[in-house]
């Protein structure tokens, strides 16, 4: 799956659109006020449970001490992943729900005809996303989790699944993919906490592109959501340098709060 997801690229860089949301955003919602005097909220996310987010992502992370947050999927991690994930999480970091097998639908990944979403139903969607919970809950000992929706896709078989992970209540918050009109969140009485965007570099962007995101969140007092996969290495990466620059642009802006994925959208639902 590593291997096909590689030649998902361009079709992600149409829909993920980076960078081109926050010419649209708005002021924060009047009122709404991020903790300890924070100006902005960034949360970093990692899709695929991949080698380079446990050789480069968090290696980088820790040293800047700032949590992210990995979305997993389970059909190619080995015993000793699970190990190094397992310290990542006690380092503070989120492990997410990427579901088991993560299907996608044939026009992007057409080489998995077996986990084509075409051929899943809602019922079978919410029993991968449970077995996946299982075995999160083997590696972290938690029992609530978050939620990437793979491939930012959240059709099976025709149907749309969010309303039945909504009354599910097999993950808290589901993270979607990329929207060039939402992905500064600054309306947050009306966000759908199972549908929240995030705007995805998979265009080997540099260090000034992510940072210039970073900013323009900065400046609107709002959420912004960023989704990597490789980092480094693998796919649709991000270089390291890259992805250094931007935590080091973070870390040192202390207004800007850098949170996981669960937390922030805790205090979100909270004060909203």
């Amino acid at each position: 799956m590593r291997q096909v997801l590689k030649t998902a690229g361009a079709w992600l860089c149409a829909v993920l659109a980076f960078g081109l949301v926050t010419a649209h955003a708005a002021p924060a919602s009047q009122g709404f006020k991020w903790p300890k005097g924070k100006q902005a909220a960034i949360v970093l996310t990692y899709d695929d449970g991949l080698k380079s987010h446990l050789d480069v992502a968090i290696p980088q992370l820790n040293a800047a001490r700032i949590k992210g947050t990995f979305f997993l999927n389970g059909s190619e991690m080995t015993p000793a992943e699970m190990v190094r994930w397992r310290v990542a999480d006690k380092a503070g970091h989120e492990l997410g729900n990427h579901s088991l097998f993560h299907p996608c639908p044939r026009t992007i990944l057409p080489n998995r005809e077996r986990y084509a979403t075409e051929t899943y139903d809602v019922d079978g969607m919410m029993r991968e996303v449970s077995a996946m919970n299982s075995l999160l809950f083997g590696i972290d000992g938690r029992r609530v989790h978050t939620y990437a929706y793979p491939c930012s896709q959240s059709l099976v078989g025709g149907n749309d699944y969010v309303p039945a992970m909504r009354q599910s209540g097999l993950v808290k918050y589901a993270r979607t993919g990329g929207d060039p009109y939402k992905s500064v969140v600054v309306n947050f009485a009306d966000l759908d906490i199972y549908n929240v965007p995030s705007n995805g570099p998979v265009d080997s962007p540099s260090g000034a592109t992510l940072i210039e995101y970073a900013e323009r969140v900065r400046a609107a007092g709002g959420l912004g959501v960023l989704q990597f996969h490789g980092v480094g290495g693998d796919y649709l990466e991000v270089s390291a340098e890259a992805h250094q620059a931007l935590v080091t642009y973070l870390k040192s802006h202390p207004d800007i709060w850098v949170v996981t994925f669960q937390e922030a959208m805790d205090y979100v639902v909270a004060h909203r």
